[in-house]
């Protein structure tokens, strides 16, 4: 099987990672890529987002697979004109891509499929947004409507401070506050049939003990011991087999990757989010914990042959992985530094380049995700950190305490 990989972040790597561990991949291929990924791929140059380029690429290689990896070529129609060319892409259409290229959208589906979710408000005009603001409270929730790669979401106790986001986003979504531990749910389907994947939780927040701003993700972990038994199932049966449905009933089924953001609440999972992607840095530990070969999987997807595939295999242990990010981030990040210690085994590269002498140089905010399996969590963050410290980038920082509370038992869900 001929792979195209688009997309050129951490997540495009670890993806990169599984597919040419694939025995039925004998020939995997990305565009853009990135120096990590070059590693394990033919790279190509093209622009992620200009649908007619990335089919075109598609049919020069003879690809039999096209994985979309990031959110802008989706929501921009990639998936369409790759299909358009007759080839099997995983990723939804434009349209579907709406659940993470409005946030609005995705909050009249979720409402029309009685999916548990926050109450919001949408709001353009000032006067609209305090009103909400007052409505729901502190914490205060407002999310940018459009992409915002990530960093659109401010929560803050400082009212001045979500009027200033709202400010600067335009077009918003105003939301209650859902109190409780977050978790990630990667669901494949090719629009009927739906397969989760195991659950994991990112760390958002910049720094140790969630403090500072919010990022792009910090860290991630997996598996999630603490959870209830049933929560996949429960997730399955009251929010994404309604959303598919809802998204079928529109005439836009979903088929790809549903990345649902869940908080675990008093009154059970509610949905914070939908993105249309495996989310960053989620996937890198998902997928070091997944037995089951990548590329059949989602070829399944891509060709609404889901159904038939056999059931998900999983090693066991634990995964974990350390966001190492450029001075600044997430504000404005220095970028050019050299990085020493990235080709080591478990380094995914996100934000990296070559200069022209051959060094690698920072290129990013987040730079590098460093991962590591154990057979528990203390043994994957032994490992993880380890790791860590081998790498050298001139005003990096971390944070120290990704899976720490789990590794010590104490993350509980509200009552």
């Amino acid at each position: 099987m001929r792979v195209l990989l688009i997309g050129s972040g951490g997540r495009e790597h670890a993806l990169a990672v599984s597919l040419a561990s694939d025995p039925a991949v004998d020939h995997l291929i990305a565009a853009p890529g990135n120096p990590g990924i070059a590693q394990v791929a033919s790279l190509r140059p093209v622009t992620a987002t200009d649908p007619a380029a990335v089919a075109d690429l598609a049919v020069e290689v003879a690809a039999d697979l096209v994985v979309v990896g990031p959110e802008a070529p989706l929501v921009a129609g990639v998936a369409d004109a790759v299909r358009a060319k007759g080839i099997a892409c995983f990723g939804p259409s434009g349209a579907a891509a709406q659940l993470e290229g409005s946030k609005e959208f995705a909050k009249d589906v979720m409402a029309a499929a009685g999916v548990p979710t926050a109450r919001y408000r949408a709001c353009s005009a000032p006067d609209e947004v305090r009103a909400a603001l007052d409505e729901f409270g502190p914490p205060y929730v407002v999310k940018n409507d459009a992409l915002a790669a990530g960093k659109g979401v401010v929560v803050t106790s400082s009212i001045a401070d979500a009027l200033a986001h709202a400010a600067d986003c335009g077009h918003v979504v105003v939301e209650e506050f859902l109190p409780g531990p977050e978790v990630s749910l990667f669901v494949v389907t090719d629009g009927t049939t739906a397969v989760p994947l195991m659950p994991a939780q990112d760390f958002k927040r910049v720094g140790d003990d969630d403090a500072g701003p919010n990022t792009g993700g910090m860290g991630a972990y997996a598996p999630l011991a603490w959870t209830p038994d049933d929560l996949v199932e429960r997730v399955m049966r009251e929010t994404v087999e309604p959303t598919l449905a809802e998204m079928r009933s529109r005439g836009t089924a979903f088929a790809g990757l549903l990345y649902v953001g869940l908080a675990l609440t008093a009154d059970g999972p509610k949905v914070i989010e939908f993105n249309a992607r495996f989310g960053d840095p989620e996937t890198q530990v998902v997928l070091s914990l997944l037995e089951t070969p990548l590329a059949g999987l989602l070829r399944a997807a891509a060709t609404g042959t889901l159904a038939a595939h056999p059931p998900l295999t999983w090693r066991p242990g634990a995964a974990i992985t350390v966001v190492v990010a450029s001075h600044n981030y997430p504000g404005t990040p220095r970028t050019g530094d050299v990085i020493t210690g990235a080709e080591l085994p478990g380094v995914i590269h996100a934000g990296t380049s070559r200069r022209d002498d051959g060094a690698l140089i920072s290129s990013g905010g987040r730079v590098l995700s460093v991962t590591a399996t154990g057979e528990d969590l203390t043994a994957a963050r032994t490992a993880a950190y380890a790791l860590v410290d081998e790498i050298t980038l001139d005003g990096s920082h971390h944070r120290t305490d990704i899976a720490l509370k789990a590794a010590r038992g104490e993350v509980t869900v509200p009552s």
